[in-house]
């Protein structure tokens, strides 16, 4: 049989990436960006991702990953993409409508022409770096948060931390997101991430935990040296290098 090969796309709430993986989960081809576009309905999001599909080399599966709730393909809720400008700016009531229960996983299926797997971003990631023993747990770190636990390498039940209370009413997409970052520079807010790992380190117990996202490489060596021995950096491509073991969790 031929190899499979996976056109991996992961989606964030600033940019939309692409690649084609084989089946060891190389890059065979440079990976594709494009601008998260807005105000961003689902249609927009399936024509962003057929065209990116277009411009790479032919795959025989497609593995996406999308922010917020995501059960069976379906995308319960997104956190960012009901927005008119990106994230923190305005909700809009026709975009919440429009995203609640869209099923993805279809609608990229029928405009691709091809197998489809949709995740939560979080959960694609973790598929690429996890061990596959004991209780792991990533925390990808980018425009807000995001996470998901795997027990002896199956997919445990997506629970949005994202969207829990940190401290003041802020969310942890509020407290620890690209904003924040930005806001108050690397050191400070790479307190703010080891103040999260220990408040969800007795929650969840894990036996390993993964930072990943664009901005784990943003915390600083001071941070990491007291964080945790359990804990690993993971480069951001796994959100990638993922969609090929999505489709054996």
């Amino acid at each position: 049989m031929a190899e499979e090969m996976t056109l991996a796309v992961d989606c964030g709430g600033g940019g939309i990436k692409a690649s084609v993986v084989d089946g060891r989960g190389t890059l065979i081809a440079p990976a594709r960006r494009t601008p998260t576009p807005y105000p961003l309905p689902p249609e927009l999001l399936v024509k962003t991702v057929v065209d990116l599909a277009a411009a790479l080399p032919p795959a025989t599966r497609v593995t996406m990953g999308v922010p917020g709730m995501i059960r069976h393909g379906v995308v319960i809720t997104t956190p960012h993409y009901i927005t008119r400008d990106g994230p923190r700016s305005k909700v809009l009531p026709e975009l919440v409508e429009a995203w609640a229960h869209f099923d993805m996983r279809r609608e990229i299926r029928d405009a691709l022409g091809l197998p489809t797997v949709v995740l939560n971003d979080a959960e694609v990631a973790g598929a690429g770096v996890i061990t596959g023993t004991g209780l792991e747990m990533i925390i990808t770190l980018g425009t807000g948060l995001g996470n998901a636990v795997f027990d002896g390498g199956v997919l445990s039940p997506h629970v949005e931390v994202s969207q829990g209370f940190v401290r003041w009413g802020l969310t942890y997409d509020d407290y620890i997101g690209e904003h924040e970052r930005l806001r108050l520079g690397d050191g400070h807010w790479s307190r703010r991430v080891r103040r999260i790992v220990e408040g969800l380190r007795p929650m969840y117990l894990w036996d390993r935990l993964f930072l990943g996202g664009g901005n784990s490489k943003r915390i600083t060596a001071s941070t990491l040296s007291r964080i945790g021995d359990e804990i690993v950096v993971v480069p951001n491509d796994a959100g990638l290098i993922g969609g090929v073991r999505s489709w054996e969790l």
